[in-house]
């Protein structure tokens, strides 16, 4: 892994263990073990740091999240998602905590985000319809676009709703388990006759999951 990777990586652990405010660029030099000058010859500040994390959060959702073809399978597209979904979730919860604060830091990160966050909601809308079509779900077009919203709102702010009711302010692995679960129950809300056992059986899967993940710590 060469510098740059590095720094991005530490900054990522760093943000997620401690908050992204509490973080800066010197914490970060210091951790890895090199001088504000090194860093900076890689990175102008912070914000870079975070626009470069930003490049890989899209990157992930781009490469992942794919539009469903009339002759995949539904079911195991919907369960790539969702685990999709779950790595996303823990790897940049972060910038889930602070998004508000983050973008409004740095105009030019808030329209990259804006300008993702309106393909990204296509992108869904599309994954929506193709498991229509594939007869796991029953909804119209007007309902699907609406479900498309509530995916993402559900996972842009589980998260920070779980750290605000808790004391301790942490997040755990098993939190982002219960995050999709309730993802799979909006999808179950639409569930046909052909579907409900394979979505039970992704409900059981995620809450056992959780419960392993749980009693590791």
């Amino acid at each position: 892994m060469n510098t740059k990777d590095k720094i991005i990586h530490t900054s990522i652990s760093l943000f997620n263990e401690q908050g992204e405010r509490a973080i800066s660029t010197n914490h970060i030099a210091s951790h890895l073990g090199m001088s504000p000058g090194n860093l900076y010859y890689h990175f102008k500040n912070k914000e870079d740091i975070i626009r470069h994390i930003f490049a890989l959060y899209r990157d992930h959702l781009s490469t992942h999240f794919k539009p469903i073809n009339k002759d995949d399978d539904a079911f195991s597209h919907l369960t790539a998602y969702l685990d999709s979904l779950f790595e996303l979730m823990w790897r940049y919860h972060f910038f889930y905590d602070n998004l508000g604060d983050i973008l409004s830091r740095d105009a030019y990160l808030k329209q990259a985000y804006i300008d993702f966050q309106l393909e990204l909601l296509e992108q869904v809308r599309k994954i929506i319809i193709g498991l229509r079509d594939s007869e796991m779900i029953a909804i119209d077009e007007e309902d699907a676009i609406e479900l498309a919203h509530t995916l993402k709102l559900t996972v842009s702010f589980w998260t920070p709703y779980i750290k605000a009711r808790r004391l301790s302010g942490t997040l755990l692995e098993q939190d982002i388990y219960h995050g999709i679960l309730k993802v799979l129950t909006l999808f179950r809300a639409y569930s046909t006759d052909k579907s409900i056992n394979k979505l039970n059986q992704l409900r059981d899967k995620y809450t056992e999951l959780a419960q392993h993940a749980q009693s590791d710590i």
